[in-house]
């Protein structure tokens, strides 16, 4: 494992931090970002999109990105640095990531140059922000046990059917979209992939309103859309094979998750006082930050890992899945300890009058949707016991049955 910049990448680390002492503000110690509350708020998303245009035009929006679909041509390496450095700034996020990190990667994959001239460019500025439609209310973790039907009928498709869980629809501009055109085929077989525009006829988009109080997901219905074959990504019935080009960007997006970390917690035990004294000299609490300090070491170790390989030009495996998996876990372990610290204030969401302005009561109440998102806890399990300790995979007697075919219960 390797620990230092090489010289290259050290100066594109002082590169990075000139442009954001140039153009952003540094984040207060012992704070990390909300869990989508901020872009509820007044005016989040123009300032989204003039942050997303200031880094584009200096280049950082798009770092691995061929220069062909105007990104700049850099390494993953690039991209992890810039990452770490803009952690320390409190800038807007969680408007762009799924478009640039997944929706348009798969476009400019498996489109045509047409299609990358017309789309690539203002998502990168943030101009269009992008929706990934996949989750269904009948699919769980299956993605392939999707049923929205996509009808051929001369150069256009009919869609209809439905999709849940879809982050960000009811601002997005576009979207990609996986359907089954064929449910005479085994369910891996037999599914197309599109794009569509998120305001075509007969789209419905309804928010669902979590516990937090917010509504970032949404349910999206779809009654005769209509889609011109023009917007289909990839051949007839290799919707699939388009869909793992979506999700393998989506496990290296949803990696890493954000705070609340040992730091906030530390910071929070440091000013907290309980009924014996401050919070960080009682000693069941020196030994909690003692536990998930060991843990947050751990993680960035097994991340520094994936970081050599990146910078020595390799493709990380399926071991990043276990920086998501473990991360997500201590995320809603350290949320609930920070409350219990609190006691019974712990249970207001005030960001005006709480520590670290509600990070903890936020980040609770969002955990357990991010331990499905980009992969259930359970998914992620089978792929580290498959793929990384090599034991036998799970029997499958659906995988060669016909869709339309599969059992299912009573409608």
């Amino acid at each position: 494992m390797d620990f230092d910049d090489t010289p290259q990448e050290a100066a594109f680390r002082a590169d990075v931090r000139a442009f954001l002492a140039a153009n952003a503000e540094r984040r207060e110690p012992g704070t990390a970002d909300g869990y989508r509350t901020s872009q509820a708020a007044s005016g989040a998303l123009e300032r989204a999109k003039a942050w997303q245009a200031k880094k584009a035009a200096a280049g950082y929006a798009a770092i691995t990105w061929p220069k062909e679909w105007d990104g700049r041509g850099g390494s993953p390496i690039e991209q992890v640095i810039y990452n770490q450095e803009e952690a320390h700034y409190a800038v807007p996020r969680g408007f762009f990531e799924i478009g640039l990190g997944m929706c348009i990667p798969t476009l400019c994959t498996w489109g045509t140059p047409e299609m990358r001239q017309r789309h690539a460019p203002p998502a990168l500025r943030g101009e269009e922000i992008w929706c990934q439609l996949f989750s269904e209310p009948a699919g769980g973790s299956d993605l392939a046990g999707l049923r929205t039907r996509a009808e051929r009928q001369g150069d256009a498709w009919i869609v209809n059917g439905q999709k849940i869980w879809t982050s960000g629809a009811h601002y997005s501009d576009w979207g990609i979209l996986v359907t089954r055109s064929d449910p005479n085929l085994p369910k891996h077989k037999g599914l197309t992939f599109f794009f569509l525009s998120m305001k075509s006829p007969g789209i419905e988009i309804r928010p669902i309103k979590q516990m937090s109080g917010h509504a970032h997901f949404n349910e999206v219905f779809f009654t005769d859309v209509r889609i011109p074959d023009s917007q289909r990504l990839g051949p007839v019935g290799k919707g699939w094979e388009v869909a793992l080009t979506t999700l393998m960007n989506e496990r290296l997006a949803v990696g890493q998750t954000p705070g609340p970390d040992f730091s906030e917690l530390f910071e929070l035990a440091r000013h907290l006082e309980l009924e014996d004294g401050p919070a960080i000299k009682n000693q069941a609490v020196r030994e909690k930050l003692a536990e998930w300090y060991v843990k947050t070491q751990g993680l960035k170790y097994t991340r520094f890992r994936t970081m050599t390989r990146l910078s020595r030009g390799e493709t990380p495996g399926p071991e990043a899945s276990i920086g998501k998996l473990v991360s997500a876990t201590k995320m809603q372990e350290v949320a609930s300890f920070g409350m219990d610290l609190m006691g019974m204030a712990g249970i207001m969401t005030d960001e005006q009058a709480m520590p670290a302005k509600a990070l903890f009561q936020q980040a609770l109440l969002f955990s357990p949707g991010l331990r499905i998102a980009g992969g259930s806890d359970e998914i992620l399990r089978n792929i580290i016991a498959e793929r990384v300790l090599g034991l036998p995979a799970d029997i499958r007697v659906d995988k060669e049955l016909p869709f339309n075919k599969l059992p299912t219960g009573k409608r």
